[in-house]
C-alpha cells in the first residue's frame, strides 16, 4: 500500500479544465442578454420624433411645412407605423428628415429602423468596367453592296428610257436652235389710224358752275399756295369742318341757305363760291371770317 499520492492524483480534472471555456460562454451570453435588454429598453423611433418635436416646441403642421412631408405620414411615423411610407427606402428617408428637423442625430433611428425592418437595403451594383462595355460592342456593319448594285442597275435602266423616249424632243430643239428662229409669214401692215386731238380740259371754275346745284350754296376751298386752318359751319351753326387744310388739299361745303368761314391763313387759299372763283385779294397769314348765301360771292 503506497502511502504517496498517484500519478492520476496529480493530472487536472475534465471539470477544472473545461471551468475557463465555460466561464467565457457566460461572459459572452450576459453580454448578449444585457445589449438585449438595451435594445428593449430604447424608446420606438415614433416616440423619439415626437418627444424631439414637443421639446422644440413645433406643431406636426409645422414640421410638415418644413420638411415636404405630409401630416398624415408624420402622424403613422410618430405611432411607429410606416406602412404609409410606401417602402424601406421612402421610410427611411422621412425618418432622416424627420430626425433632422427636430435636432435628433438620425443614424442611431435608421439602425432601430434597419434591425426591425430586415436590415439595410442592398448596395446598388457596381457598374461594368469600360473594357467590358467594349467587349461586348457590336461589330461596324459592312456596306450592302447588293442594294448598291440594285440602285445602280435602276438608275441605268431609267436613263436609257429616258434617252430612248425622250431623245426625238431633244434632237428637234436642237435643231430649230440651230436653224434659227423661222420667219414669221408677211402680213399687211396696218396703216396707223390717225389719233384724234384730245378734247381741252375744262377749267376748274367752269366745271364747278356747271355741277352746282342752284337750289344750295356751295363753298369750294382749295389750299394751292399753302397750308391753313378753317372752320366751317352751316345756317344752324353746326360745325361742318374744323381742322388744317394741308397744300394741295381741298374741301366742299354746301347747305341750303348758307356757309360760314374761317379762315386761319386767307392767302394761302383759294375759294369757288357757287361754281364761281372768289377773288382771292388775302394777305398772306391774314384771318377772314366770311359767309356765302345762294347769291353772288359776297364777304360776310
Amino acid at each position: 500500500m503506497s502511502i504517496g499520492n498517484s500519478p492520476e492524483d496529480d493530472r487536472p480534472s475534465d471539470d477544472r479544465l473545461d471551468r475557463p471555456d465555460r466561464a467565457a460562454d457566460e461572459s459572452a451570453a450576459d453580454g448578449t442578454q444585457a445589449a438585449d435588454r438595451q435594445a428593449d429598453d430604447r424608446l420606438p423611433i415614433g416616440r423619439v420624433l415626437r418627444q424631439a418635436r414637443v421639446a422644440a416646441g413645433l406643431t406636426v403642421d409645422e414640421i410638415s411645412t418644413s420638411t415636404r412631408v405630409r401630416i398624415p405620414i408624420v402622424h403613422a411615423i410618430e405611432e411607429d407605423d410606416f406602412s404609409r411610407c410606401g417602402g424601406d427606402v421612402y421610410a427611411r428617408g422621412h425618418i432622416r428628415t424627420l430626425a433632422r428637423a427636430v435636432g435628433v442625430d438620425p443614424a442611431p433611428l435608421l439602425a432601430q429602423y434597419d434591425e426591425g425592418h430586415g436590415g439595410r437595403p442592398p448596395a446598388p451594383t457596381p457598374a461594368a468596367p469600360l473594357f467590358e462595355a467594349e467587349r461586348i460592342r457590336s461589330e461596324p456593319r459592312r456596306p450592302n453592296w447588293t442594294a448598291a448594285m440594285v440602285a445602280a442597275i435602276v438608275a441605268v435602266i431609267g436613263f436609257v428610257g429616258f434617252t430612248a423616249f425622250g431623245g426625238g424632243d431633244d434632237k428637234d430643239s436642237s435643231k430649230s436652235l440651230a436653224e434659227g428662229p423661222t420667219p414669221a409669214a408677211s402680213q399687211p401692215v396696218k396703216k396707223p389710224k390717225p389719233s384724234k386731238p384730245a378734247d381741252p380740259k375744262p377749267d376748274p371754275s367752269d366745271s364747278a358752275i356747271a355741277g352746282v346745284p342752284r337750289d344750295k350754296v356751295t363753298v369750294k376751298v382749295v389750299a394751292p399756295e399753302g397750308r391753313s386752318w378753317i372752320s366751317a359751319k352751316d345756317h344752324s351753326g353746326r360745325t361742318l369742318f374744323d381742322g388744317v387744310l394741308e397744300q394741295g388739299q381741298d374741301k366742299t361745303f354746301q347747305d341750303k341757305q348758307k356757309i360760314d368761314l374761317v379762315l386761319g391763313d386767307a392767302g394761302a387759299i383759294q375759294l369757288y363760291v357757287n361754281g364761281k372763283q372768289v377773288d382771292n385779294e388775302f394777305e398772306p397769314g391774314q384771318v377772314e371770317r366770311l359767309t356765302y348765301t345762294k347769291g353772288d360771292p359776297q364777304a360776310g
